[in-house]
């Protein structure tokens, strides 16, 4: 089955300057991947976490920096940061404009992990 998804502006969460939308996932009949939409505000940072799966972040717009293994990397427009399935890392936005990506997940729903391996409930659906 063919499906049209009509993609929403991320919204604000729980989680401080970050906003999100999920723009395709097992709700629309997907069994391997998520597609995730987010807007970071200056200055704003996702906790420390990881993931069952590999992820792939493509930056839209802004300035970035990724925090993973040790090593801090920045990144903008029109670049990718891959992260590797079970590796803990943090997306900063380090720039005077909101950081614009998109997440492509190899899961849905995505499990999130905190660094000691305790489950996030994400505030969306994954």
């Amino acid at each position: 089955m063919t499906k049209i998804i009509e993609h929403t502006d991320p919204a604000a969460t729980p989680i401080p300057g970050v906003a999100h939308s999920t723009w395709a996932s097992a709700a629309d009949g997907l069994s391997q991947i998520s597609i995730w939409r987010q807007s970071m505000a200056p200055g704003a940072a996702t906790p420390p976490h990881s993931h069952d799966c590999d992820e792939v972040v493509l930056c839209l717009s802004g300035w970035g920096e990724v925090h993973s293994d040790g090593q801090v990397q920045r990144f903008g427009a029109d670049t990718s940061v891959v992260l590797l399935k079970n590796r803990v890392h943090q997306l900063f936005n380090v720039g005077p404009m909101p950081l614009e990506i998109v997440g492509i997940f190899g899961a849905t729903p995505v499990a999130t992990q905190l660094p000691d391996g305790a489950a996030i409930q994400l505030p969306w659906s994954s």
